[in-house]
């Protein structure tokens, strides 16, 4: 397995597994700093082992590893709650630098202790990966939870795409990377937290600077 020695090589402990199923029981035994899922796998798929692991663990770090590049392979595995993607083929230098990445900003931004509230009454508890806005509830990936509290800091200002990946994902600024995951883990949190998602009132856009929570 050519990913193994390179991992090895650069100072990870790896475990591989070829079979999906197998691959899901290992992940939900636990102990993984990160999960590199290839989606086409033996007896389960990646999108099938990744659905299965955030519905028992939201904070678990994934990467998609995938063949698949087209737009509604990435949103598919971006919804179901992977960190991000990255399409075959690719540099095993990126690949290494988005590993890093993820790893290092591994719970870097929750305060266990916060409850953070913005836009009409909406409050989200960092520690449970949760909210509510009044009766309604919704559950959040730890990226997620990570993005609203990195908006939330800088709620007085757009946050830009390029530092949400510096702040929230760990990506070095002028690595050059292309991803839409920024793009795609807003439009999962508007669909959580907005009314008409298609009219956001509490994560808004701002025309060429970023993103701006909306703060009351």
């Amino acid at each position: 397995m050519g990913l193994v020695d390179v991992f090895v090589y650069h100072g990870f402990d790896v475990e591989a597994v070829a079979d999906g199923r197998e691959g899901l029981d290992r992940a939900l035994a636990g102990g993984f700093d990160l999960i590199l899922l290839d989606v086409m796998l033996p007896s389960l798929n990646g999108f099938e082992i990744c659905d299965a692991i955030r519905t028992t663990d939201r904070a678990q770090p994934i990467i998609m590893l995938t063949a698949k590049v087209t737009d509604e392979d990435i949103v598919n595995g971006l919804k179901l709650g992977a960190d991000d993607y990255i399409g075959k083929p690719f540099g095993v230098q990126e690949l290494v630098l988005r590993v890093e990445a993820v790893l290092r900003r591994t719970g870097g931004r929750t305060n266990a202790e916060r409850l953070i509230e913005f836009g009409g009454g909406v409050v989200v508890d960092t520690l449970n990966l949760s909210g509510h806005d009044g009766d309604r509830e919704f559950l959040f990936t730890r990226r997620e939870v990570e993005i609203l509290q990195c908006l939330y800091t800088n709620s007085d200002r757009p946050v830009s795409r390029d530092e949400l990946l510096t702040e929230v994902w760990g990506y070095q600024q002028g690595v050059g990377i292309e991803t839409r995951t920024v793009d795609i883990h807003i439009a999962k949190l508007r669909r959580k937290i907005e009314a008409d998602p298609k009219d956001p009132l509490r994560l808004i856009t701002v025309r060429g600077a970023g993103y701006r929570l909306v703060v009351e």
